[in-house]
């Protein structure tokens, strides 16, 4: 499993364009691409079991059928993807039977993604979702954590658990209706992904199978590009939930077993987790009154939270007792979170590094991993920065990691902006004028 998730990344890289320079014509690639995605849909829809980009038809079918429906969101054109539905759709014989009980719904692209009703961290690049005809969610499921590791976040036997979990929310509509409400977030900035600045002149609401369908795709990152520099943009700053979207329970100190339902499979001593009571072997029922399906819907909780900290309750199964306990959360807590791994770090490294790639504390300051050497994240190398230097300070503070950089450059400057950046170089101490960019 770990070798082809690899294989979902290193894909994903040469779509973005993030991987270059390897000895492959752009030309060739292309070509490869466009032949997979078209052969993707020809045969996804030769055998009928999946529908392929059509929700809105799915709902209808729903309504008829009295099935729920489940939304796989995954990455296009990536090939390594198709395999991985594959693998739980044709291979497994516990999933197949499950996915029977669904509308089945295949989403290759978010043009025209309905985003009052389908919200999740767009830095993955394979989210499912389980909902109602009308709309209702019962749950989410997909959560990664590091930039080429699943296998510590997601299993097919917590996939299975889940669409399980899923059913049973459905066949009880009734009884959990009212709590189900708040899986639904309030409305976006905008209702779907194209409407947004940055991506209304380049792309529309639907995939272009009548030319180049692999640029006329809106990738599920470019989601969350685009709503930060909405704020960005209009010279506001970046909202806190926007920049630390969709918390990890283990920066709560919170270890949860991927293969069981929203179950403790460690905690962290002296964490947020072990303040709260939490022990392993806890299955955590409710979280914020909401039933839960699996470690993505514990972040879709922890992302609904006020920025500032609360106390959020919890109910949870210990050994067949049902205990009450509460998660505290105090300001700036979101910060215990990880960036790096994230596609959504490159357009900060833009707007606040002038593309600079910012490894760990080294003598005595942060050491500069990486120079960009393209349009806006050259901007560091145009200003004298090289790969190597010690980075000591930035607009006269220092800082412990670059994610602290780059929240205090969005949240407390301005595209336009001139920041002095010091710098060690051979023992030599240097200053640069680094630009803030859009």
């Amino acid at each position: 499993m770990k070798k082809g998730i690899d294989r979902v990344w290193v894909d994903l890289f040469w779509l973005l364009g993030i991987a270059v320079g390897l000895a492959v014509p752009s030309t060739t690639l292309a070509n490869d691409r466009e032949q997979a995605v078209r052969s993707d849909k020809q045969r996804v829809e030769a055998e009928g079991f999946w529908m392929y980009n059509d929700i809105p038809v799915a709902i209808e079918k729903a309504r008829q059928t009295g099935k729920p429906i489940v939304v796989v969101l995954r990455c296009l054109p990536c090939e390594e993807c198709v395999k991985l539905d594959d693998e739980l759709v044709d291979n497994d014989p516990v999933i197949r039977p499950l996915l029977e009980q669904f509308v089945c719904v295949r989403q290759v692209g978010t043009n025209g993604l309905d985003l009052d009703t389908f919200q999740y961290d767009t830095d993955q690049s394979w989210a499912l979702f389980f909902l109602n005809a009308d709309k209702t969610i019962y749950g989410r499921f997909g959560t990664r954590s590091h930039r080429t590791e699943w296998y510590g976040d997601v299993s097919l036997v917590g996939l299975a658990k889940a669409l399980q979990g899923a059913l049973d929310l459905h066949k009880n509509l009734d009884r959990y209706e009212d709590v189900l409400v708040a899986k639904r977030g309030k409305p976006l900035e905008f209702g779907s992904p194209e409407k947004y600045p940055s991506l209304r002149d380049r792309f529309t609401d639907a995939l272009d199978y009548q030319g180049d369908v692999v640029k006329s795709c809106i990738h599920c990152h470019q989601i969350g590009d685009a709503r930060r520099e909405y704020y960005w943009n209009a010279g506001k700053p970046i909202p806190e939930k926007i920049l630390w979207p969709y918390p990890h329970p283990k920066s709560l100190g919170l270890i949860m077993d991927p293969s069981e339902m929203a179950t403790v499979k460690e905690v962290e001593p002296n964490s947020v987790a072990a303040a709260s009571g939490l022990k392993a072997g806890d299955q955590i029922k409710r979280l914020q009154g909401q039933p839960l399906l699996s470690i993505a819907d514990i972040q879709w909780v922890l992302d609904q939270v006020d920025p500032e900290g609360a106390v959020v309750p919890m109910q949870v199964d210990r050994d067949g007792q049902s205990i009450g306990l509460s998660l505290k959360l105090d300001a700036g807590w979101r910060h215990a979170g990880d960036l790096s791994w994230r596609v959504s770090t490159w357009g900060l490294r833009r707007m606040g590094g002038g593309g600079m790639q910012i490894g760990e504390p080294q003598a005595g300051g942060l050491l500069v991993k990486r120079v960009g050497q393209y349009g806006k994240h050259r901007a560091a190398k145009d200003a004298g920065i090289r790969e190597g230097d010690i980075l000591l300070s930035y607009d006269g503070k220092s800082f412990e990691s670059e994610q602290e950089l780059l929240t205090y450059a969005v949240t407390k400057k301005q595209a336009g902006d001139m920041v002095k950046v010091s710098v060690r170089r051979n023992e030599k101490v240097m200053t640069f004028d680094l630009p803030i960019q859009q």
